[in-house]
């Protein structure tokens, strides 16, 4: 390996210090209840993140811890729950139910459509997605936000498609200093395979300027070369890896872990009132000194009950059912 390719295998911390400041845009990988890259919100919360303006596609508890933490100003998403625990983040829903963040939504279609411009470097992307909805009629954002710089002007334009008539929606596109995403495996030269549903991962990666990658198992290359239309992102795109054993838990991670539904339910429990979630990031952030400590804490026979049942990349059996 070059000395260029071991500069982009560090531990989280540094990967968090170096690439992600405060106020910069970022995105994050991952779905409701689904490869949330968790370690790295944790990580960002003891680093005292502030100012950062997110996206997403739809998300779940990493966004939510984010926001919950103070380190969100401005959210663009599509939809924010815990999937089947929650039908609404909690600490989302707080704080925009309080007025301290300020939040733009669009569809789903629409996110993933914004992602894909910024991959493609266009200014903006075409659709007739929304049409007839309330997301063409209402803004989130003030018009002091929009004159900001990397906001976009308008939430988007509906014009007339000048080659066939009719109105379209113009979708400004996303281009986010930073993404970071919680993938299955990455090669020893950076090439990156997601197992699985891919949701908006790729076209979130390619649209930023630095890339992310926490990662399941680091793994020599010529293993990911047996069967290279699995792979996804060249290795020359990824800044930083970071080797993360459970790295988007209580999120699932296809084929290595299911969601921890007694965790997903105690956080909406608990994250759903200000003290609640002040006492949850007391003790399963603050007082962690990094990952380890937070798995050691988690304990092993617990992680191993999540593990995934071979062949199907989910664990069977596995009870998602709320304690009463």
């Amino acid at each position: 390996m070059s000395h260029e390719l071991e500069d982009k295998f560090m531990g989280l911390s540094e990967a968090v210090a170096k690439f992600v400041r405060d106020g910069c845009h970022i995105a994050l990988g991952g779905f409701t209840a689904s490869r949330n890259p968790v370690a790295f919100a944790y990580e960002a919360i003891r680093q005292r993140k502030r100012g950062l303006h997110v996206y997403v596609h739809s998300h779940g508890v990493a966004m939510d811890l984010l926001v919950g933490a103070g380190c969100v100003k401005r959210l663009e998403l599509a939809y924010g729950a815990l999937g089947r625990f929650a039908p609404i983040c909690p600490r989302f829903r707080r704080m925009v139910e309080k007025g301290r963040l300020e939040v733009e939504d669009y569809t789903n279609y629409q996110m993933v459509l914004r992602f894909l411009a910024g991959m493609l470097n266009i200014p903006f992307i075409p659709a007739r997605t929304g049409l007839g909805s309330d997301i063409v009629v209402k803004e989130g954002f003030s018009p002091a936000t929009r004159t900001e710089p990397k906001v976009a002007g308008r939430k988007l334009v509906v014009a007339e498609d000048p080659f066939n008539g009719g109105p379209v929606v113009l979708l400004p596109a996303i281009k986010p200093d930073v993404t970071i995403i919680h993938a299955q495996y990455v090669g020893n030269e950076g090439t990156v395979r997601i197992k699985g549903l891919r949701f908006a991962d790729v076209e979130e990666a390619l649209a930023a300027s630095k890339l992310i990658v926490t990662c399941e198992r680091v793994v020599p290359e010529e293993e990911l070369r047996k069967d290279p239309e699995l792979n996804c992102i060249p290795g020359f795109l990824v800044d930083a890896v970071v080797e993360l054993r459970f790295g988007a838990h209580p999120t699932a991670c296809y084929g290595f872990y299911d969601v921890d539904p007694g965790f997903l339910y105690y956080y909406y429990e608990v994250a759903s009132s200000d003290e609640g979630f002040e006492s949850f990031l007391e003790e399963w952030v603050y007082c962690m000194e990094d990952h380890e400590g937070y798995l050691r804490k988690l304990g092993e026979e617990r992680l191993r009950q999540l593990e995934a049942t071979s062949p199907y990349g989910f664990r069977l059996g596995l009870d998602r059912r709320r304690k009463r």
